[in-house]
């Protein structure tokens, strides 16, 4: 009796230590692969650029041209936007973006304009067409960096043509996150990706 007794405390701690093994060792695979993905900062805390991000997944380009803002668009261009592969895959699978998620939103301002409403001629027709490169902006999923702001920090990269800033400080909440937090959905504009995302 003493003996099968101390076997089935010895199979339960057996059982107890591997499990934690077993936990600890899943949590570090998943940390290390986010970290192969995932976003890099540099020793003061800064967000640096991430590279050959035009291989990512291509969500949607929304345009908001002067021509149609009185001349005084905010962001006058097409937000091109991108996001890590891996994040997506997980977004497909749970419907939500996971910890390091990186959404780029690459600027493009549209082409030059040959009629008064800010629209050019091309072969398929009157319209805008996109143009010359304008700046990166980019917002990133920590919740343990960014709590005051739902999780998600915002970074300016340069309102300019490239070369971009190689790294950038988190923006103040009132910069981007305010607007994001009132009108986005969980913090990302999801409406106007809806093709991909909505996709099954």
């Amino acid at each position: 009796m003493f003996i099968r007794t101390c076997n089935t405390r010895t199979l339960a701690l057996t059982l107890t230590i591997a499990g934690a093994l077993l936990g600890s060792w899943i949590a570090t695979a998943r940390a290390e692969s986010m970290a192969d993905w995932g976003p890099a900062w540099d020793r003061n805390g800064k967000l640096l650029l991430p590279e050959h991000f035009r291989h990512w997944v291509f969500l949607g380009s929304p345009l908001t041209p002067n021509a149609l803002n009185g001349g005084q668009a905010a962001f006058p261009e097409y937000h091109n936007v991108y996001v890590q592969p891996q994040a997506f895959a997980a977004y497909r699978e749970t419907g939500q973006w996971p910890e390091g998620t990186i959404m780029l939103k690459e600027l493009q301002l549209t082409r030059q304009a040959t009629h008064p409403d800010g629209s050019s001629q091309e072969a398929s027709g009157r319209g805008f067409f996109p143009g010359t490169l304008n700046g990166i902006d980019i917002s990133v999923k920590d919740s343990s960096r960014f709590r005051d702001t739902e999780g998600w920090g915002f970074f300016n990269f340069g309102h300019h043509a490239p070369p971009y800033a190689e790294s950038a400080a988190a923006q103040p909440a009132e910069a981007c996150a305010g607007c994001h937090m009132e009108n986005a959905t969980n913090m990302v504009f999801s409406k106007f990706y809806a093709p991909i995302l909505d996709a099954k």
